[in-house]
């Protein structure tokens, strides 16, 4: 069967877990056309994410064409034209920009079902609620072609009206949710005559892969966190709890690991409060390094206000390095006191009460909390066994 995937950037180093779920789909034997609206990084760490950018088609690749496919879907077509700039309406906001964001998703829309009419696709699954769901839902009014969405959080939770999200649930033949409170979320705001419609298929890693990595850590580091330097990921909070820590005399070092809009911020607190020996941001790196970071770890800190369900804490539990974080949206479902600390969320004292904790607990202990929480992650957080479990939905599509 050939299936379509549509993501908003792909690939990029925070979506390898959509790399994942592709390769396990294709190793059952079905072709899997890469469609990303955007074009992704030219930096990218991983060679993998790099051969992988190659496989990938861009929907706004080039104006001309882009608009030509346009002009000829719209056409050729009027009536479900018409149908997908209806639905488009319920989709973005009553305002100038919003009229622009509609036309925009609706050009994208015939393009993208002009491309999957030629690939002869089955199915078209799109990642994230957001935009990626909006383009998947008008060209499946263009094409008649099936699709269905994952929705991670937060963003799709904090503005499911703007976002119509039980408008892409209706004319969805499913949709996934990455856990039970994601599903939870999804069931708020339609009938209840379409929650069947909303399934859980949990983000995976892969266990050999991970095992295989062979990257390099930097050295001397109590602590790391992998993170996107965005203000969803509570990083202020850690610094703060690190300055609470060295009232103490406790000065952990730690690790971060990634790269975005809050870095400045974060380097004017790291100066601001005197962490200047103690926290390092390495900026981003490929998953052998990340694993091997996390190896090196007495354990992973991660203080998130809003959040899915990370992938980067099932890779730290599939290392074997218990985690430090907070009791937000769906990660309690993995992580308790079996495997690491959980904390409330936006609190520096608990947080640095946790990674106080951490820090004189046994590395023996420490060892079986991460070996609990590798034997969650291969229980119910496997890639190819949750890319099985999402094809047989799309083939029932």
């Amino acid at each position: 069967m050939n299936i379509a995937y549509l993501v908003n950037r792909y690939p990029t180093v925070s979506h390898t877990f959509v790399r994942r779920e592709i390769d396990g789909i294709e190793a059952a034997g079905h072709h899997v056309h890469r469609f990303s609206i955007r074009a992704a990084p030219e930096d990218l760490p991983d060679p993998a994410d790099r051969a992988e950018r190659e496989r990938t088609a861009v929907v706004l690749g080039r104006a001309l064409p882009l608009l030509m496919t346009a002009a000829r879907g719209a056409i050729g077509r009027p009536g479900r034209a018409w149908r997908a700039w209806r639905a488009g309406g319920t989709m973005t906001p009553p305002t100038l920009r919003g009229l622009v964001a509609r036309a925009a998703y609706l050009a994208e829309a015939c393009w993208l079902a002009a491309a999957m009419k030629r690939a002869d696709v089955r199915h078209l699954h799109a990642h994230f609620g957001t935009n990626p769901a909006a383009v998947a839902r008008m060209a499946h009014l263009l094409s008649d072609i099936p699709y269905s969405f994952t929705v991670h959080g937060p963003d799709e939770f904090d503005a499911p009206r703007e976002l119509d999200l039980a408008g892409k649930i209706a004319d969805a033949r499913f949709v996934v949710a990455i856990s039970d409170y994601g599903r939870s979320q999804l069931c708020r705001w339609v009938d209840v005559a379409l929650w069947p419609r909303i399934v859980v298929v949990r983000c995976g890693v892969d266990l050999a892969t991970i095992d295989e990595a062979a990257g390099v850590a930097e050295p001397d580091f109590d602590f790391c966190c992998i993170a996107r330097l965005a203000p969803q990921k509570g990083l202020p909070i850690l610094l703060e709890a690190l300055a609470l820590l060295g009232q103490r005399g406790i000065r952990p070092r730690v690790a971060l690991v990634g790269d975005g809009p809050l870095r400045n911020e974060l380097e004017r607190g790291i100066e601001r409060l005197g962490l200047g020996g103690q926290v390092a941001l390495l900026g981003s790196r490929g998953g052998a390094d990340v694993a091997a970071q996390l190896r090196a770890s007495a354990a992973m800190v991660l203080p998130s206000f809003a959040e899915g369900l990370p992938v980067v804490i099932m890779e730290s539990l599939a290392v074997g390095t218990p985690v430090v974080t907070t009791a937000v949206a769906g990660i309690p479902e993995l992580v308790d006191e079996q495997c690491g600390w959980v904390v409330p969320a936006g609190a520096a004292a608990p947080l640095a009460d946790a990674m106080a904790r951490a820090l004189a607990t046994d590395a023996g202990v420490r060892a079986r909390m991460g070996a609990v929480g590798r034997g969650r992650v291969a229980a119910h957080h496997d890639a190819h066994a949750n890319a099985a479990a999402l094809l047989k939905h799309m083939e029932t599509a």
